[in-house]
């Protein structure tokens, strides 16, 4: 894993993967992709964070994608409203399938041979495009398509989230500065499914959580 991309959201979960790659001494490309989401402060978070890490960051407009989202998605769509635990609304159908795929291409363009990104053990059971076996099957139609070995990882799909906090902890992530709610702040919520889980895997971790809640 010489130079890699990492798809890169802001979040606690992508975050880590990023300073792990870089830990292993991958040259880390950041990536992060505006696709009409009503969170775009984790955009902003996303640069921050990728300032501080010191690495190449791109971020990509596919905010078209609103228009395919509208009416499916609380992720965008403010007229759905949002869950406290998982519901069908929570998904966004193939994200990460269009992410990665951009990711391919940037990967090919820059010479990269390893894509990362953040799906880990805890989503798995609800976000099919979460699981091993959907970005395996990426991988070899990215091979095809590329004639390049390129590698598609997960880093952390074997273990749970709060592992993945400890993780980051030893790896000096400064998870202060990045976002998980799926509203734009100025605080995380505290209310939403993404603001409970990333409290719920900080406590099962017992690391303080720095981030600041409404509630």
């Amino acid at each position: 894993m010489k130079k890699c991309v990492v798809v890169f959201s802001g979040g606690p979960d992508s975050v880590t993967v990023a300073y792990w790659a870089r830990s292993r001494g991958c040259e880390v490309h950041a990536i992060t992709f505006d696709y009409g989401q009503i969170a775009k402060v984790e955009i902003a978070r996303a640069r921050e964070i990728a300032g501080e890490l010191g690495v190449p960051h791109k971020v990509v407009d596919l905010s078209a994608l609103k228009e395919i989202y509208a009416g499916v998605t609380s992720l965008i769509d403010e007229s759905i409203p949002l869950t406290r635990e998982f519901s069908q609304p929570i998904l966004v159908p193939f994200r990460n399938g269009v992410f990665l795929a951009a990711t391919v291409a940037y990967a090919a363009v820059i010479g990269a041979d390893t894509i990362l990104y953040g799906a880990q053990g805890s989503d798995e059971e609800n976000y099919p495009d979460c699981r091993r076996e959907f970005y395996k099957a990426f991988e070899e139609a990215a091979r095809i398509a590329t004639e390049q070995r390129i590698t598609i990882e997960a880093p952390f799909s074997g273990i749970s989230k709060s592992e993945m906090l400890k993780i980051g902890v030893g790896l000096g992530v400064p998870f202060r500065l990045t976002w998980s709610c799926y509203l734009n702040g100025p605080l995380h919520c505290g209310r939403c499914e993404s603001c409970i889980n990333r409290r719920r895997a900080f406590g099962e971790a017992r690391i303080t959580d720095p981030a600041e809640y409404e509630v």
